[in-house]
């Protein structure tokens, strides 16, 4: 999997400019041959307006929210592409600037007005975000696109219009929510976020929302908080992003990078603060596993799982074997958050000087940790997994905690295995062999992923110039095989005829079946899902 391709001709930074939306689907010159029973959409999220007027965003996760769309039927594929029409990006547009402060980016009030109106303007309170750029998934019959806030965007997944913002906070108790929930098989999602729990200390709560509705009535109106979670601090929350799931529990990491709620609260309304500045990194906590039951749900609160510092942005899988639950994850070692290296500034630079920049930051690897079930004071100073297939361990300490240590699955300086994704409709919760990933070189994505979590055997699909996203498995109907179906990429080519193109990989060898090239250059997309055909 180590990647020796080098970028000196800095092409990737043209997946971070912005481009304008389509008045209506382009046909895409398809070669190879699609899969005849391969139809449906895939639907993609990322940044496309890089800038307003002469005010740039800053960070990876600021430039305002673009949907992607290939429509794939009978062989032909089309693309077609459109901003979500936010109060963000409306109100951007409509006074050609900044006027809601994204995640590195900070909004400030109107130059036009007087002194003031412009000293009340600061004292209005914070205004959150409604910026839906790094997700899109359904919540019973309709599609949300979203980020980390309490904000949700309803849109059409056909037309890709715009529908309805909504507020998740009247109807849970939630803060915000991650962009990666768990949908169960009778399509009732899970989610967590942080709220205020008991004594105004800061918690997180896991949500449910239920699947679609006999009488047609929209299930976030039936939203309901299961469990609740202690948090390590009593106002510094863990970032989050997101979380495991196994039929029966929920595992949820506490990272020491935090957010300084009085720090949110006070400087934002004042002076105009970014969400990157309000997060700080506790270099003393290490790593804190919690774990809840689902049914009936409650926190564990006698299993205390502690282990050493990591980022932690995405779960690969989570499953119970023999009494242990086996938490698979990409991890990046240390306490100094990663997103401090995901400033646009960085990741346009020349190539040397990206490498440099990411020489500085936290390092990758791919990890499996285990948390035992069965804990008996007796035991202590010993491991106790007996899991005959991995070399993770997990020790009792006298103070009643339980110390973990990590099995790594995949581990190589500065190549990355992120943006993970399984075959989840089979293997989610489940003991599975396959993940597929995105390789980021020096944070760069230049090639795509199979790794073997039982043999650490891996397969790479990557060519020259070419910058891939997340890849999406989508199994073969019926298909008995884990790995029997393919992968779905938006891959960029700058300086090509058609510079974008939607790859079709066979997910057992990564050899590639087929391309969908357009002549348009596709922005960078973080993540998205399929839509199967109507």
């Amino acid at each position: 999997m180590s990647s020796r391709v080098e970028h000196p001709a800095a092409g990737y930074r043209k997946i971070f400019e912005t481009v304008e939306e389509l008045n209506e689907p382009i046909p895409a010159e398809v070669t190879g041959v699609m899969p005849s029973w391969l139809g449906g959409s895939l639907l993609r999220m990322g940044p496309g307006l890089f800038e307003v007027g002469d005010e740039p965003f800053y960070h990876l996760f600021d430039g305002q929210a673009l949907m992607h769309k290939f429509d794939l039927k009978s062989g032909q594929v089309t693309y077609y592409r459109k901003f979500i029409r936010t109060d963000a990006y409306v109100r951007a547009m409509t006074e050609n600037r900044v006027v809601i402060s994204e995640f590195g980016t900070a909004a400030y009030p109107d130059p036009c007005k007087n002194i003031f109106s412009r000293f009340f303007t600061y004292f209005r309170g914070i205004e959150v975000t409604d910026n839906c750029l790094v997700n899109i998934y359904p919540i019973g019959e309709d599609f949300y696109a979203v980020t980390e806030t309490n904000y949700i965007t309803k849109v059409d997944p056909d037309s890709l219009e715009t529908l309805s913002k909504v507020d998740l906070c009247k109807y849970l108790s939630v803060n915000g929510v991650t962009a990666h929930p768990h949908v169960d098989a009778d399509g009732a999602v899970y989610n967590i976020g942080n709220c205020f729990g008991k004594n105004m200390s800061l918690a997180y709560n896991i949500v449910k929302i239920p699947p679609a509705q006999k009488d047609k009535s929209d299930p976030i109106e039936k939203s309901q908080v299961v469990v609740q979670l202690p948090s390590s601090e009593r106002l510094k929350p863990s970032y989050m992003h997101s979380f495991g799931m196994t039929d029966n529990y929920f595992v949820f990491v506490e990272q020491p990078v935090k957010i300084n709620l009085l720090k949110f609260l006070s400087s934002w309304s004042i002076t105009g603060a970014t969400y990157m500045d309000c997060f700080e990194s506790n270099d003393s906590m290490g790593t804190w596993f919690h774990l809840a039951t689902k049914d009936p749900a409650g926190y564990v609160s006698s299993h205390k799982f502690r282990t050493s510092a990591f980022n932690l942005f995405h779960h690969i899988n989570t499953y119970e074997d023999e009494g242990f639950i086996v938490v698979d994850l990409c991890a990046w070692k240390g306490h100094d958050f990663v997103y401090n290296y995901l400033y646009l500034a960085n990741l346009k630079q020349e190539w040397e000087e990206v490498k440099k920049a990411a020489m500085r930051a936290p390092q990758p690897e791919v990890r499996r940790y285990v948390l035992p079930l069965d804990i008996h004071r007796e035991e202590q100073g010993r491991n106790l997994v007996s899991l005959s297939y991995t070399t993770a361990t997990a020790v009792l300490h006298r103070d009643g905690t339980i110390w973990l240590e990590p099995e790594v699955l995949y581990s190589c300086p500065r190549q990355a295995f992120e943006f993970p994704q399984i075959n989840y409709s089979l293997c989610r919760g489940k003991k599975y062999s396959f993940a597929y990933g995105l390789g980021l070189n020096h944070f760069i994505p230049d090639r795509i992923v199979k790794l073997n979590v039982q043999t650490k055997e891996t397969w790479v699909w990557q060519e020259e110039e070419c910058y891939p996203s997340e890849p999406l498995f989508v199994p073969t109907p019926g298909a008995a095989e884990e790995d029997a179906g393919v992968l779905l990429s938006i891959v960029v080519k700058p300086g090509a005829e058609r510079p974008g193109f939607l790859l079709v990989l066979d997910a057992m060898t990564l050899t590639e079946l087929a391309r969908a090239e357009v002549s348009t250059i596709i922005p960078v997309t973080l993540h998205g899902g399929s839509r199967e055909p109507a």
